[in-house]
């Protein structure tokens, strides 16, 4: 765990709680009061936040970058079983329950994090009851895509899978270009295909496909740019 650790007075500017979609509707004196609660630390590319077992006793809330949570299978095989990126945050069922925690969280790249003791997020949910129901809105969109991404999983065909996880990507780590939605993708091409529970090969092969249709443009190994998403949307119809 990185040793970064210090109060986040200097969000103070650009305040990274306005990233957060739990803190909208708090004004910014409200704001400024919370900042003063948290602790932000930095984490390198495949540093953990924290790891499976780990007592938690903070809720995490993601400034910059991205994360990836995961466990092994039975067979030792990595599944990533959710990513996090900007505004995204996690560990709050820890702090109403003594569970401790059932997957390792880990940095896809430079993590910047603000971090709210149980403490603190508690009273703070009894000070402001609005973020109390944003935060299980989030988790309810969140329960909603992790349900949709487990029926395309038993969906045998892999196109629709693949298809899937780039309409997902695409609103959670996309950006409008001219061409379409330029997607950095948080998972090289391996990440992609142990999330998908595919072979590295078959998902690079499907990917070349769909660069040769016209859907999609790859930029490089970490970027690509989806040409035609009405395709991938029509792709999906009728069958999740």
């Amino acid at each position: 765990m990185s040793n970064s650790c210090h109060q986040c007075s200097h969000c103070h500017n650009q305040l990274c709680l306005h990233k957060v979609p739990i803190f909208n509707g708090l004004n910014h004196e409200d704001m400024l009061k919370i900042s003063d609660l948290i602790q932000h630390k930095t984490y390198k590319k495949g540093e953990s936040i924290f790891s499976l077992g780990d007592n938690l006793d903070s809720i995490v809330i993601i400034n910059v970058g991205s994360v990836k949570a995961y466990k092994y299978t039975p067979e030792g095989r990595e599944q990533i079983i959710y990513l996090f990126s900007e505004g995204d945050f996690f560990g709050e069922q820890y702090l109403l329950s003594k569970r401790k925690a059932a997957f390792t969280v880990e940095a896809l790249e430079m993590v910047n994090v603000c971090m709210l003791s149980k403490e603190h997020f508690q009273a703070l949910l009894l000070q402001y009851p609005d973020m109390g129901v944003k935060i299980i809105e989030e988790l309810g969109s969140r329960m909603f895509r992790l349900e949709h991404f487990m029926e395309s999983m038993g969906v045998r065909n892999i196109d629709l899978r693949i298809n899937t996880l780039l309409l997902d990507y695409s609103e959670k780590f996309g950006s409008k270009v001219e061409e379409g939605i330029l997607i950095r993708l948080p998972l090289s091409r391996e990440g992609m295909a142990n999330y998908l529970g595919i072979a590295r090969e078959t998902i690079s092969r499907k990917l070349s496909q769909l660069e040769s249709d016209g859907i999609i443009r790859s930029i490089s190994n970490k970027a690509i740019i989806i040409l035609d998403i009405t395709s991938l949307e029509e792709g999906n119809e009728g069958v999740l």
